[in-house]
């Protein structure tokens, strides 16, 4: 909520953009993963690290470029690091395994959204009432991501999710 008023345009940017595509690249891209996917995994486990790293003090958009901009050329240098064979052998046992991932995704996709609602995670059982749409929700995220072989979509609808929200935030925000 500090974040919403103090800097409503970061705020938007975050809930509507960056969240989706991170969100989703680390959660949904280990769902029958193509190649690309596990590139984009590991670029995006790279951008949270690179989140404690790049301190809060500097311009929100600058850090949110650099940190995009490293997404890119670590996306980049991993196809041509990595050798193909080390991908596919990685991305069929995965296949073999998707049910498995989707399950676990699903349900730590609810739990990192704890924090929406609290600051200190207490865990009893109206938290995990307030968390499990968002454990349902990360469960047809991830049918979207199976069925139509594409992280695009899970992003776009978590994103399309999040603006709706905003929408109904909107008197909060300007």
């Amino acid at each position: 909520m500090r974040t919403l008023k103090e800097h409503p345009y970061k705020f938007i940017f975050l809930a509507s953009i960056a969240a989706p595509v991170i969100e989703e690249s680390l959660f949904r891209t280990l769902i029958k993963p193509s190649q690309a996917n596990l590139k984009l995994f590991v670029s995006a486990l790279a951008y949270l690290v690179g989140l404690m790293l790049i301190p809060e003090e500097g311009h929100w958009m600058l850090r949110y470029t650099l940190l995009f901009l490293s997404i890119y050329l670590l996306y980049y240098a991993l196809g041509e690091l990595i050798p193909e064979y080390t991908l596919q052998r990685i991305t069929r046992w995965l296949h073999k395994k998707y049910v498995i991932f989707w399950l676990l995704t699903s349900a730590i996709f609810g739990f990192v959204h704890i924090f929406n609602y609290v600051e200190n995670v207490q865990l009893d059982l109206v938290l995990f009432i307030m968390i499990f749409p968002r454990m349902i929700a990360g469960f047809f995220l991830g049918k979207l991501k199976i069925e139509n072989r594409s992280i695009l979509w899970p992003i776009l609808l978590h994103s399309m999710n999040n603006s709706m929200v905003l929408i109904f935030m909107f008197r909060y925000i300007f």
